[in-house]
């Protein structure tokens, strides 16, 4: 059994931390139709192992020097790396508000990131006043750490850095996913509050 199947099992026998991540976090492992016919551009298979209510879906690639990667579709088309295994990729969902992260990265800008995962932080502890505890609930049930959201941020833009060549998520007619990384540098409207 590999450490991502660990995780998981605890997640399937644990109806708390199961709710929590699906409610908290958009992790939901009872959406594995998500995803479906989705694959690397390389031909290797994807193992879709959650969905989110988006309609976006959590795959596993195959292991490589004991870890097995995780990649992230979106709905809208846009995909690529999340983490080098599972426990990362946890981390980083309950850690900071990622896919926003990446959306309003100036395509790739660690800096950039940097500064929209400080101002999403303070939005998120706004919206949903008990993330900490949640966040904390999940970690202990886990066995994660909780770095710093500066550190997660590091983390998410070097695995999403490595999408091309070897992430390259593609549909069933072989139709590229765009990159997981926005061009935005803040909202639209209004800006960062």
């Amino acid at each position: 059994m590999t450490s991502s199947d660990h995780l998981l099992d605890l997640i399937q026998s644990t109806p708390e931390i199961d709710l929590l991540l699906r409610s908290s976090f958009g992790f939901d492992i009872h959406r594995k139709h998500n995803g479906d016919g989705l694959r690397l551009a390389s031909g290797a298979p994807l193992e879709v192992i959650a969905g989110e209510f988006a309609g976006g879906a959590y795959f596993l690639c195959a292991e490589q020097n004991g870890r097995r990667p995780v990649v992230f579709a979106s709905s809208e088309g846009e995909g690529g790396l999340l983490a080098d295994d599972l426990a990362d990729e946890f981390e980083i969902i309950i850690g900071l508000e990622w896919r926003d992260c990446l959306s309003f990265s100036a395509g790739g800008d660690v800096e950039i990131m940097q500064i929209s995962a400080q101002h999403l932080a303070r939005s998120r502890d706004k919206h949903n006043p008990d993330i900490d505890s949640e966040a904390a609930q999940v970690a202990a049930a886990l066995s994660l750490r909780m770095p710093p959201v500066a550190d997660l941020v590091i983390r998410l833009h070097a695995a999403a850095s490595k999408t091309e060549p070897d992430y390259v998520v593609t549909d069933d007619e072989g139709q590229a996913f765009d990159p997981p990384f926005g061009e935005h540098v803040e909202p639209r409207h209004g800006g960062w509050r």
